[in-house]
């Protein structure tokens, strides 16, 4: 400390630091500028996370992931089944019944057989349907084809069924049945089909499409049909119904379409068919076996089996 020529006293800090141009005070028109607080987080927290981990969309994920982990996990320590019956009965609470059920389709298939099948009646929940358990069921009615059920939400079942088309008569131990192009034995309420062809002989119903086909393709002929025998189980005897007794024609095994389209011609050219003849044999490829109606039968004469069955003729529209 010094005195100054009789002045004040001043005192020196030996200490003393001159003050660096980043610390010295503002002019007085200038204002000093001030960062905002940052919002990170601490250094020291971001560097435990893993490094794939310092996104905050990995994140975020990471603990979505986390969540639904443990949502499933509380799920998974419930059976199965009790939690499906729980959400059927919530959704019946909410409204999702059977109210209505609408059949599409149906003009041959009885209608509590069809409803039997289905097992389905009002007020039950919707969503407790199996539909292809009930489709299985519907589709083994004779008179069904094919069908489809569907729910249509919040209360209706639709059911689309397809019917079989009968397109033969089978007579068989002294009853009749309806057959469809595929064989199927569809029912016996005969009355509305008069026009079918009537078939006999066991496993005549496999054959059935075959037979209609051979049928249609001469329409000449087709009217005139009377019967047909499935015989041996490989051929079909035809028979016509000119005569008291009819016409029979017997079918090659083999090519029984193009002798069916032989005699269609045989018919047109010479009136093959007007003639006074009980049986036309055209099982063999190279001759025509003719036999007279007042000759003795000295040809098998039986429709349903070959020659050397031994068994007589029915007669037609009688059981074999």
């Amino acid at each position: 400390m010094r005195r100054l020529n009789g002045g004040p006293t001043i005192q020196i800090d030996q200490g003393f630091e001159p003050l660096s141009p980043s610390s010295r005070p503002s002019s007085p028109g200038q204002r000093k500028k001030r960062s905002a607080p940052s919002r990170r987080l601490p250094r020291r927290l971001v560097s435990r996370w893993p490094g794939a981990l310092r996104s905050l969309f990995i994140r975020r994920l990471a603990l979505l992931l986390l969540l639904l982990l443990s949502v499933l996990t509380a799920v998974m320590a419930f059976p199965a089944h009790q939690i499906g019956r729980q959400i059927v009965s919530w959704s019946a609470r909410a409204g999702f019944i059977v109210d209505d059920i609408f059949v599409e389709g149906r003009a041959k298939t009885p209608r509590d057989e069809l409803l039997s099948a289905l097992g389905i009646k009002r007020g039950d929940a919707i969503f407790a349907i199996d539909l292809a358990e009930a489709r299985r069921h519907i589709e083994a009615i004779p008179w069904v084809r094919s069908a489809v059920v569907e729910r249509r939400l919040p209360n209706k079942i639709h059911l689309l069924i397809t019917e079989r088309s009968p397109i033969a008569l089978w007579q068989n131990k002294g009853r009749y049945f309806l057959v469809d192009h595929d064989g199927q034995i569809v029912g016996d309420q005969i009355d509305d089909y008069p026009d079918l062809p009537l078939t006999v002989g066991e496993g005549a119903p496999d054959h059935v499409a075959q037979l209609v086909t051979l049928l249609q393709s001469e329409p000449s002929l087709q009217g005139r049909v009377k019967a047909a025998a499935w015989v041996g189980d490989r051929r079909w005897n035809v028979t016509l119904d000119r005569a008291p007794d009819g016409i029979e024609i017997r079918l090659p095994e083999e090519a029984a379409l193009a002798a069916w389209h032989d005699l269609a011609r045989l018919e047109s050219e010479q009136q093959l068919l007007e003639r006074q003849i009980s049986v036309v044999d055209m099982r063999q490829a190279d001759r025509l076996v003719l036999r007279a109606a007042t000759a003795p039968h000295d040809l098998p004469h039986d429709p349903l089996h070959d020659a050397g069955s031994g068994k007589h003729k029915p007669t037609a529209g009688k059981d074999a």
